[in-house]
């Protein structure tokens, strides 16, 4: 006998949206998933029908996927298209896009490792001012008063 409704938090990890179900939940209590057009946060417990759909925000992407079929146990990735299609509108692909891009042009400076370039410019920087004589030798007495 096929359910008539499932807890949303159960299908979103069954059909491989979040890797766990306590992810799922987390996901849902911080308010990053909505049901239908509204942008009200659902709870774990929502129960979820076919043919609802259902939005989970993945900063900066606004995923929207439409519900086919239900399940409380975790599919194989080939099953997961016969339980939901991703209706997820072009304009977010394409904001993904553009941060992924700017992520690498507009990288704020002191921001995570140096890139290859930035190290390359330090070690010939560092090699340039020992090279033109720099003593970094420091003659701290402590016996002065």
């Amino acid at each position: 006998m096929a359910k008539s409704e499932v807890r949303i938090d159960k299908w979103l990890w069954a059909v491989r949206i979040f890797k766990t179900r306590t992810i799922a939940t987390e996901a849902i209590k911080k308010g990053r998933v909505t049901m239908g057009d509204s942008d009200v946060p659902v709870k774990p417990s929502r129960m979820l029908k076919v043919g609802d759909t259902v939005n989970v925000r993945k900063p900066p992407v606004t995923y929207s996927f439409k519900v086919l079929a239900l399940t409380e146990n975790r599919l194989g990735a080939k099953l997961v298209p016969e339980y939901m299609e991703n209706i997820t509108p072009q304009s977010q692909y394409d904001l993904l896009e553009v941060v992924k891009i700017s992520g690498f042009i507009d990288r704020r400076k002191g921001l995570g490792r140096p890139t290859k370039r930035e190290g390359r410019e330090l070690s010939k920087f560092t090699e340039n001012v020992y090279d033109d004589g720099w003593d970094f030798d420091f003659d701290i007495d402590d016996d002065e008063d």
